[in-house]
């Protein structure tokens, strides 16, 4: 029993075998603190002990977790899974009634939370969460006059935990001889672009699986840095930050603070990343408008090497040619340019820079790859526990989501639907009424795609989502959106049209990258609204739009669009907790502003009860003067 691979038994076998090595990194004032693997095992020990003989915790029970990438986050999962639980990733953003839904959907009666925000939210929705009985807290600001009977200090418990090991030695290695690599490891929640979030429930097997497979692609060092910043509930990174430090010795870095991360990431300077397109696009956006603003000699040394920097990038990702006279100007461009930018960003050491969650822009890929930045498009979901598709370093081709890791089969079905197969699909959703029926171990997470010659997967975009215009021509939105989001000024573009004569759409600007220009024409303004309704902006993104969309086949582009009063956010529902857009909710939800769009009217005035939030907000729709194909 004690040969089955589980994550517990990992952490226990690197205990032993280099205890006194570096797993953990917590900044806290300032410092980077540091834990080793001895320290690791032996917090996991003293919670899983006092879970087991203070709170009765069971095999099959689940522990919910609620707060910031921080050590005693992973404690609390491993302890659970010790113990032969289930751990259960909460959003820390999630609101009140959000939290509601979780926890009497996987109903756990017991609660690892963060800190004093946490533990609010909790004892606001007491009534509403019957089977929770304790709260275990582990930051204690602000909790000094807190007296309720569910609360229970970290700290406490593992001091109780230490003092109950003294009569129970060998307690955690005991229990992970009597664990399976089936057994189910975690629950963690689909990003529910559409209704509810379903709980997926992973088996050790699963998750070790993911890991391994994604490990034969890229090679991760023992002591390699890795930076978890992205929310632990997030399947990708519990599998980064927390399997392949099992199996590698790769040792975790975790930011002290959300508004930190920038600063931390450049202390750092781990060689692998994971993030979302957003975090990408957003790093481009603010050093374009950012070298908007530099000196004159800093502008003309950037443009002198910017050339280089992008022949190398398409002789890379396009397969192009480039001559000696080229590559000796990047390496000198790399010496004095490129390298500062890497540097800057927090890249100066990064082997990998995952995009997990959707897919990047080809803008951004060019330039991070002009910069000398290996950033590399993932495929996958929760279903598949994480990654399942990766471009290797030697073939990167921009708009692909990478070929099928190793042990991985796919094929294209009916519709160009994707279909996936290998063990590291889950073992079953926690729900009956959620069950997919999967075809002899194939499974497909909803999109639409191709495999290509070169045998890279395509995506096209999720079967739900392509548009059918009145001509019957297909048209799929995420390929015209990310054209828009190409412009450094449009941070997110969501478009419509199914059964139209035209596309539409609504867009979000960039804050910061407007708000640059903005400052520069003297436009004054306090807020987002201020900004997204000013005439003079509207002008200004209308000539981006226009330039954008020459990209677009004509039967693709949009003709009218409007901007947003508002920022697209996951606690108004409009996007997931990774910050994927919620395509339908958004429709409905600003459903009169899209019927404006496909009517004479030059102006939407969001009124009435349908939208409470943005009652009297007057919203311009702008009519595209350029040649296009709508009829």
């Amino acid at each position: 029993m004690g040969s089955e691979k589980t994550l517990p038994n990992l952490l226990a076998e690197r205990a032993a075998k280099v205890g006194h090595e570096v797993a953990l990194r917590q900044k806290h004032l300032g410092i980077w603190n540091e834990i080793t693997w001895k320290d690791y095992f032996s917090k996991v020990e003293q919670l899983s002990v006092y879970l087991s003989e203070n709170l009765e915790f069971s095999p099959g029970e689940k522990l919910a977790i609620i707060g910031e990438n921080r050590p005693q986050w992973l404690y609390a999962q491993m302890a659970a899974q010790s113990l032969g639980g289930v751990s259960v990733g909460i959003y820390q953003e999630s609101l009140p009634e959000q939290i509601v839904y979780y926890l009497n959907d996987c109903k756990a009666r017991i609660v690892v939370v963060e800190d004093q925000e946490q533990v609010d939210k909790l004892l606001e929705i007491e009534q509403q969460i019957p089977l929770v009985e304790y709260i275990i807290f582990y930051n204690k600001q602000g909790m000094r006059h807190y007296n309720h009977p569910k609360l229970l200090e970290f700290d406490e418990v593992l001091a109780t935990g230490a003092s109950l090991l003294k009569d129970r030695s060998g307690f955690l290695l005991y229990n992970t001889k009597h664990l399976f690599g089936d057994d189910h490891a975690v629950i963690a929640y689909s990003a529910a672009t559409t209704g509810n979030p379903k709980g997926v429930i992973l088996t050790h097997s699963n998750l070790i699986e993911a890991a391994k497979n994604l490990l034969q692609v890229d090679k991760m060092k023992e002591k390699d840095d890795y930076f978890s910043f992205l929310p632990l509930s997030w399947v990708h990174e519990q599998v980064v930050s927390i399997v392949i430090p099992l199996t590698t010795g790769i040792v975790i870095n975790f930011p002290e603070k959300p508004h930190t991360v920038i600063g931390d990431l450049r202390e750092i300077g781990p060689q692998t990343l994971l993030a979302p397109p957003r975090v990408y696009q957003t790093l481009m956006s603010n050093f374009t408008i950012r070298m908007e603003g530099a000196s004159w000699f800093k502008k003309r040394v950037f443009q002198t090497f910017k050339k280089y920097g992008e022949k190398v990038a398409r002789a890379k990702l396009d397969t192009q040619q480039i001559s000696s006279w080229d590559k000796f100007m990047y390496q000198i461009g790399d010496i004095l340019v490129f390298s500062a930018i890497r540097d800057h960003f927090g890249f100066s050491r990064t082997k990998r820079a995952y995009v997990a969650g959707a897919a990047l822009q080809s803008e951004a890929f060019y330039f991070f790859h002009s910069i000398g930045v290996n950033l590399k498009q993932t495929y996958g979901g929760t279903e598949l526990s994480g990654i399942a598709f990766v471009q290797s370093d030697e073939d990167i081709k921009v708009n692909s989501s990478g070929v099928p890791l190793p042990n991985t089969e796919v094929r294209i079905g009916e519709n160009g639907t994707v279909y996936v197969k290998n063990k590291a699909i889950f073992a079953q959703y926690l729900n009956e009424k959620d069950q997919k029926l999967m075809d002899d171990g194939w499974i497909t997470l909803g999109d639409c795609g191709r495999i290509g010659e070169d045998g890279h997967l395509y995506i096209l975009d999720r079967l739900e989502d392509i548009i059918t215009n009145r001509n019957d021509k297909h048209i799929y939105p995420r390929i015209v959106e990310n054209n828009l989001k190409a412009s450094p000024y449009i941070q997110e573009a969501v478009c419509f049209g199914k059964d139209k004569a035209y596309v539409t759409a609504i867009l979000n600007i960039d804050l910061n990258s407007v708000g640059r220009w903005a400052d520069k024409q003297r436009i004054v303004y306090t807020e987002y609204s201020d900004l997204a309704r000013n005439p003079q902006v509207i002008k200004f993104i209308e000539q981006q739009v226009t330039g954008l969309m020459d990209q677009v086949p004509p039967y693709a582009r949009v003709k009218k669009f409007s901007i947003l009063h508002k920022q697209f956010t996951a606690d108004d529902g409009e996007l997931t907790r990774t910050l994927k857009v919620r395509r339908k909710f958004i429709e409905d939800k600003y459903q009169m502003l899209i019927n404006g769009m496909y009517s004479d009217t030059e102006e939407v005035t969001m009124a009435g009860l349908e939208i409470e939030s943005v009652e009297g907000v007057s919203l311009q729709v702008i009519h595209l003067k350029t040649e296009q194909e709508v009829a």
